[in-house]
């Protein structure tokens, strides 16, 4: 049995869905490890991840207003307000999404679906650096 572990920075833009597959993808490529479970998680609150579909990016615009509609960002809706109108939104939609992914590793390979990827969600308006780290075991 084999762990290799790695942190990935990611620089986020702002808000919305940033695909990190191919940065993943990459570095289990590199590992030597042919069957096996990968964690994806990210050290934050307010960003989270999702696995979604990377085919049609009306997908990924329809999933932002959704959750904008939602989660409102608006002062007046929440005691947390100290670090600005898209803080505590940002808390909620990373409560409802998740912080950890879990997928399996077959012949040196994410076995993600077809349509799959796997998306860093970025919940506050302005730019962050996130971390997200990687953990894979497997033989």
């Amino acid at each position: 049995m084999k762990q290799a572990q790695e942190t990935l920075s990611v620089e986020t833009p702002g808000q919305g869905l940033h695909e990190i597959t191919a940065d993943v993808d990459s570095w289990v490529g590199q590992q030597g490890i042919s069957t096996g479970l990968l964690c994806v998680y990210i050290r934050h609150t307010s960003a989270s991840l999702v696995i979604q579909e990377n085919a049609d990016p009306s997908v990924m615009r329809d999933l932002e207003a959704f959750f904008k509609a939602l989660v409102p960002e608006d002062l007046s809706l929440y005691s947390h307000n100290t670090e600005g109108a898209d803080d505590m939104p940002a808390h909620i939609k990373g409560a409802l999404t998740q912080t950890s992914l879990t997928i399996p590793v077959a012949q040196g390979q994410m076995v993600l679906g077809t349509w799959q990827g796997i998306y860093l969600f970025e919940h506050r308006t302005r730019p962050h650096v996130r971390q997200v780290v990687l953990h894979l075991t497997g033989e």
